[in-house]
C-alpha cells in the first residue's frame, strides 16, 4: 500500500548576504518513513529544516502538511503543527536543570496561572524512566557530558508527541550503544506513523535507518531515491560532485625527538596515573568509550581543569600548567569537542573569532590596527581553506566544517608546537573531513604534533601513527600503526583484553 505524503515543500528558495542557500527545492516526506538528507556542510540541508521549523522564513515557495498549505512563522507554530526539531549544535543553558531544559518554552501552568512544578517533576521523571536515562530531574546541564545532553534533546523532541521529527546530526555525540537505542526508538515512532527527517554525515548509519535518501549539493536537490537504489560510494560522489579516492590522506612523516611527555598524571576528572609521549612530526590518537577520561586528560593539559599529581615535560623541560595561559605559553593549544560552548562566539564575526587568541597582535599602541588584523586573517584563511562570504560574516552562519577551520586558524596564529584536537570532525561532512585531515597532515609535516581524541575508530586508524586506548580513567593499551585493528582497540576500551594478548601486541 502506497504511503501518503505527510510533508511536501515546493520551490523553496532562501538567500543570505552573499550566498544563495536554497534554489527551488522540491522535497517530500511520506507518513511513517525515515527520510535521510545527505550533503556537505553548507549544502542547504539545515537551512531547509530551519524553514520547516519556522526559524527562517523562505524567500519563495510553499510548504504543505497533509497536502494542505501552511505558513510556519516560528518554532512555536511549527510545534503546534506537529513538528519538532533536534539541532546539530546543542542549544542549552548550562545553569538550567534537566527538568527546566525539557520544558523550556513549554512550562505547564496550574489553575492560578503559575508554573506547575509538581507536574514538571512528575513528567520529567516519567520521561527519564521511559528512556532509561540515569539522571535526576534536578541535575544541572553543566554537570552532564555532551553525549548526555544530546540524549536529553532527543527525549525532549519525542516528548512533544509530534507527527514530524527533524533530527539534525542526532548521533554526533552519543555512543554506539545509545545509537542502537535511538534507532529502536525511531522504529517505534515509525510504527506510530511519525515521519522522521534525518540528517547525518555518518553514511554507515544512514543505510541502517533510511527508507529514502535525498542528496543536496550547493543549495539544490541532486537526486532522491529509495535506500535500496543507492550505495555509500554513489552517495559520496553525489554529495561532493567527484569521487573521493583516498578518504584518509595520511602521509609518511619523519618522526623526531619527544616533544611532549606526560608522567603519572591524575586529576579531578577521574583519570589516574596517565603516562604517554608524543614525538615531533607524529599524530597520536586517543580512543575509548564515552566516559573513559580522554577529554578530561586533555582539558587538564590545556589548563582548563586542575592536575592533582604527575608531571608534564615539553621539549625535555618540566613545565607547570595551572591555567590556559600557561599551556599556550608552552606552545600547546586545544580544540574542544563542544565548539558551540567552548570554541566560537556565535554572534561575532569570523574575523573577530579568528583573532580572539592573539589580540596583542592587532591591539597595540593604544589602538586597533584593522589592516594588520585583515592581513593576518586573510593569510590564515587561505592556508586553512576557510570558505566564508566575508570576514565580517557572523560565524554562526557558517557550516560546521568552516567553523572548525576558523577555530584551527585562531590557534595557528599563535604558532603552537602541540595541537590537541578533541573530536575535530564531529558533525562534519566527508568533504570537510578530508580538508581537516589534510590540514592535520600539513601540520605534522611542519614538525608539529597532533593529539586527536576521537570516537570514530576509522579516522584514528586512518590518520594516526600510534593510538593510546583509555578505559575507566586509565590508559589500558598503546598500539602502533602496523598493529592497528578495531578489534584490539575495542578490547582495550572495554577492559576485556587478556594479559597474553597484551604481551603479544606489545611485542
Amino acid at each position: 500500500m502506497e504511503q501518503s505524503i505527510k510533508l511536501r515543500v515546493s520551490q523553496i528558495e532562501k538567500s543570505f548576504p552573499g550566498v544563495k542557500a536554497l534554489d527551488k527545492i522540491d522535497f517530500t516526506v511520506k507518513k511513517g518513513s525515515v527520510h535521510v538528507l545527505c550533503g556537505e556542510n553548507g549544502a542547504g540541508k539545515s537551512t531547509l529544516m530551519k524553514i520547516i521549523n519556522g526559524i527562517h522564513q523562505p524567500d519563495g515557495g510553499q510548504i504543505f502538511i497533509d497536502e494542505k498549505p501552511v505558513k510556519i512563522g516560528s518554532p512555536i507554530q511549527a510545534r503546534n503543527l506537529g513538528i519538532s526539531m533536534i539541532f546539530q549544535e546543542l542549544n542549552y543553558v548550562p545553569e538550567m536543570t534537566v527538568e527546566e531544559n525539557i520544558f523550556l518554552g513549554n512550562l505547564p501552568a496550574n489553575r492560578f496561572g503559575k508554573v506547575d512544578w509538581k507536574q514538571v517533576r512528575q513528567r520529567t521523571t516519567e520521561l527519564l524512566r521511559a528512556e532509561n536515562l540515569p539522571y535526576s530531574p534536578t541535575t544541572l546541564l553543566k554537570d552532564l557530558t555532551v553525549s548526555d545532553i544530546q540524549m536529553l534533546e532527543i527525549m525532549k523532541a519525542i516528548s512533544y508527541k509530534s507527527d514530524i521529527i527533524i533530527m539534525d546530526e542526532p548521533t554526533s555525540a552519543i555512543t554506539h550503544e545509545e545509537v542502537d537505542k535511538m534507532f529502536v526508538k525511531i522504529r517505534e515512532l515509525q510504527a506510530r506513523g511519525v515521519s522522521i527527517i534525518y540528517i547525518s554525515h555518518k553514511l554507515d548509519e544512514i543505510f541502517q535507518i533510511a527508507d529514502e535518501i535525498t542528496v543536496f549539493r550547493d543549495g539544490t536537490v541532486v537526486e532522491s531515491h529509495p535506500r535500496e537504489e543507492l550505495d555509500i560510494e554513489t552517495v559520496i560522489s553525489l554529495m561532493v560532485g567527484r569521487k573521493l579516492t583516498n578518504t584518509y590522506p595520511k602521509e609518511e612523516v619523519e618522526i623526531g625527538d619527544t616533544l611532549l611527555k606526560v608522567e603519572n598524571l591524575s586529576g579531578a576528572g577521574g583519570y589516574r596515573n596517565v603516562s604517554f609521549h608524543v614525538r615531533k612530526g607524529e599524530m597520536v590518537g586517543f580512543a575509548g568509550l564515552i566516559g573513559a577520561g580522554r577529554t578530561e586528560v586533555m582539558r587538564s593539559l590545556f589548563g582548563l581543569d586542575p592536575i592533582a599529581s604527575g608531571h608534564v615535560y615539553i621539549k625535555g623541560r618540566k613545565v607547570t600548567i595551572k591555567n590556559v595561559e600557561q599551556s599556550i605559553k608552552n606552545g600547546m593549544v586545544m580544540l574542544s569537542e563542544d565548539r558551540r560552548r567552548y570554541g566560537i562566539i556565535p554572534m561575532r564575526s569570523v574575523k573577530e573569532n579568528t583573532t580572539l587568541s592573539s589580540l596583542k597582535s592587532v591591539f597595540y599602541r593604544f589602538r586597533h590596527h584593522g589592516k594588520v588584523e585583515q592581513d593576518i586573517v586573510s593569510d590564515m584563511f587561505q592556508k586553512m581553506r576557510v570558505k566564508t562570504p566575508s570576514m565580517d560574516t557572523v560565524i554562526a552562519s557558517l557550516s560546521g566544517g568552516n567553523q572548525q577551520k576558523v577555530l584551527l586558524a585562531k590557534w595557528m596564529i599563535l604558532g603552537p608546537d602541540i595541537l590537541i584536537l578533541d573530536e575535530p570532525t564531529r558533525g562534519i561532512d566527508v568533504g570537510a573531513k578530508f580538508e581537516i585531515y589534510k590540514l592535520m597532515t600539513e601540520l605534522v609535516k611542519e614538525g608539529k604534533v597532533v593529539i586527536m581524541v576521537s570516537s570514530e575508530l576509522p579516522e584514528l586508524l586512518g590518520m594516526c601513527d600510534r593510538i593510546y586506548v583509555m578505559a575507566k580513567g586509565t590508559i589500558t593499551g598503546e598500539i602502533s600503526r602496523g598493529d592497528f585493528s578495531q578489534e584490539q582497540i575495542m578490547k582495550y576500551a572495554t577492559g576485556s583484553i587478556t594479559s597474553n594478548e597484551v604481551n603479544r601486541i606489545e611485542r
